[in-house]
């Protein structure tokens, strides 16, 4: 296992990064297999674990908080909070009022008195940023948490919180957390490059593509829209769309380069986002112990020039298959209010 240090803090990590979303309800429900799961990637090189509040309404956090029993000092342990727990007001987003709730109740299911990174899972445009970074700071002198990141931020608005910090004297954003595979090279345009300017580190997400680089999924064979991550989100893996269309046909070529460097398909996938100089680790989200087995193959594999230009003709540098991430959409595309001229009360002719 290869070993990176985390945005300018110090913190040595693994350069794969145990993703634990599918550990709950939404993906293995059996606590005790996800426990053995977690003590199997730390036995390997592993010391470095991502969960999220909000994964399976926190049993996420309770499941790797019952597996770092007696094992919490070796381990680099981030979460994350943004999205809404719970019904009712004020029970998401990047306000102080909930970051400061939230962080207790991370910390109480996680069973310890610190989180190494804590990122803020997406942005929120009805917080101020520098509301947001001084809650963090503070939470950093209370010694609640060690570091702080972002999630899935756009590279202007890490521009713009990396700029309120400096300005405000605040403490900034160590690390960005975006999706990055072979389907899905859009931040290579922006947000990488922006990451490298400022000194933090990238911990990229969804290096399968949402299951389309395990191999599982292939040109001309029949999908099962009621089982797997299928089911989840079966408009995703409808082969009558374009957008599927043009994933599949990339795999196969990709399955061709994998074949000709002596690999499988989920091997490549997983090597290639950390041939990104500012990448620093990759997060793999298994959901069985035979997943993270394959998953960790990947973590030797180093990708030469020639196959990292065979991967460019295949998909281009920068280039996006897919919209990676589901979960969210910028409010300016989501909301026609913010794309429309007022007509200043006018009825339009």
């Amino acid at each position: 296992m290869r070993y990176r240090f985390l945005g300018g803090t110090g913190i040595e990590v693994s350069a794969h990064c145990l993703g634990t979303m599918m550990f709950g309800a939404v993906g293995n429900p059996d606590h005790d297999d996800c426990v053995r799961i977690i003590h199997s990637a730390l036995d390997q090189g592993i010391n470095f674990v991502d969960t999220a509040d909000m994964y399976s309404a926190g049993e996420s956090e309770t499941i790797v908080g019952k597996a770092l029993r007696g094992r919490r000092d070796d381990v680099v342990l981030a979460t994350k909070v943004h999205f809404p727990m719970g019904e009712g007001r004020n029970r998401g987003g990047n306000s102080r009022r909930w970051i400061v709730q939230e962080v207790e109740e991370s910390l109480r299911r996680l069973g310890t008195d610190w989180i190494d990174l804590y990122q803020v899972h997406r942005p929120d445009h009805t917080t101020d940023i520098e509301e947001t970074l001084s809650v963090l700071g503070d939470l950093v002198h209370q010694g609640k948490i060690r570091a702080f990141g972002c999630s899935t931020f756009p590279a202007e608005e890490i521009v713009e919180a990396h700029h309120v910090a400096e300005r405000r004297g605040l403490q900034r954003f160590r690390t960005e957390q975006p999706p990055y595979s072979l389907l899905a090279r859009g931040i290579e345009a922006d947000v990488l490059p922006t990451v490298q300017r400022l000194g933090m580190s990238a911990l990229t997400w969804s290096p399968l593509a949402s299951g389309f680089l395990t191999g599982r999924y292939r040109k001309g064979r029949p999908v099962d829209l009621t089982a797997g991550r299928a089911a989840l989100n079966p408009a995703r893996f409808d082969p009558e769309l374009p957008v599927t269309v043009a994933k599949l046909d990339a795999v196969e070529q990709l399955v061709a380069l994998a074949d000709d460097l002596g690999c499988t398909l989920p091997e490549l996938a997983v090597a290639f986002p950390l041939a990104h100089p500012a990448v620093t680790s990759v997060i793999i989200g298994p959901r069985t112990l035979q997943q993270l087995q394959d998953a960790i193959k990947g973590a030797a594999l180093v990708l030469d020039d020639a196959a990292l230009d065979r991967i460019d003709e295949i998909v281009p540098p920068g280039t996006d298959l897919y919209h990676p991430d589901g979960a969210w959409t910028p409010p300016a595309l989501t909301d026609p209010e913010r794309r429309r001229r007022p007509l200043n009360g006018r009825a339009a002719a």
